[in-house]
């Protein structure tokens, strides 16, 4: 017998006042341990989605567990759920309130009722998973939009959840300052956070991640992200554009340089040395 999903929606079914139905009758898991993508076009469902999962919005229908329990949207039932699903959004600003950054990555241990040695412990060790702690005093107001970013995150992971939430995190960032997030959030899938990414970047989300989610009319595909990212069904039916590492995938084996078992390029680095292996001649051996 299996074990039951560590957070999963089922039947789940949302609306908005006065509006049509956003989410209806959906089944949806989040797999521990792995990296999750979830892809839609604007208006699919993807904020309220991760608003149900993280217990901001309770399903119309259907219910949310954690571990195949029923989740409670009572205080206790609301806090164990926040110890176990973090969602961070989109805009830092949404989520910043305190005057420093300590302040804010403090204010969720601070209100589970910790101890103050144990609240001072987990600010250091988020401040210090997503590399800030040289502005724990910083005035929030005087961050950039990357730190502000990162600030968030860190609030986030201070309550030491199980799932990471992201809502468009790379959203905004230079080159640079994507980079280096995806560096701390793979720092952090390995130190056991299981992490769901919400974004538009086709590209990003082959990179990144393990499994892909494509909220479409039809209702959720998942799979595997180099699988699912595939299906150009799906993908226009998301409003959704090919990755350039498929295409070029495809491309390399219509032409004979790429074999069926072997994975296609996901990065510009995987797809320069795939070049660099077909223009370099092979030394025979010797017999």
């Amino acid at each position: 017998m299996s074990e039951p999903a560590l957070v999963a929606l089922c039947g789940a079914s949302f609306a908005y006042e006065d509006g049509p139905p956003v989410l209806d009758g959906l089944d949806f898991e989040v797999p521990e341990g792995r990296a999750l993508a979830l892809l839609g076009r604007n208006g699919s469902g993807k904020t309220t989605l991760m608003r149900l999962l993280s217990g901001g919005l309770r399903p119309r229908t259907g219910q949310l567990t954690v571990e195949g329990r029923p989740v409670r949207y009572d205080r206790k039932g609301l806090t164990r759920l926040r110890t176990t699903v973090q969602l961070v959004v989109q805009d830092p600003d949404d989520q910043l309130f305190a005057a420093s950054v300590a302040q804010d990555v403090s204010f969720g241990p601070l209100n589970l009722g910790l101890p103050d040695p144990e609240v001072r412990a987990r600010v250091d060790e988020a401040l210090a998973a997503l590399d800030i702690t040289a502005l724990a005093d910083r005035p929030t107001h005087l961050l950039s939009y990357g730190q502000r970013k990162r600030t968030a995150i860190a609030g986030a992971v201070a309550m030491r959840p199980r799932v990471l939430i992201l809502d468009e995190p790379t959203a905004g960032l230079d080159p640079d300052g994507q980079e280096r997030l995806l560096a701390t959030l793979d720092a952090l899938r390995r130190s056991g956070t299981t992490v769901v990414m919400a974004t538009h970047d086709v590209d990003l989300a082959l990179r990144w991640a393990d499994d892909a989610a494509l909220l479409t009319p039809s209702g959720v595909h998942m799979g595997l992200a180099a699988t699912t990212l595939a299906r150009t069904d799906l993908l226009q039916q998301a409003g959704l554009r090919l990755p350039w590492g498929i295409a070029a995938a495809q491309l390399l084996r219509a032409r004979g340089q790429l074999d069926d078992a072997e994975p296609g390029p996901r990065t510009a680095d995987e797809l320069a040395a795939l070049a660099v292996a077909q223009t370099t001649p092979r030394i025979p051996a010797e017999g």
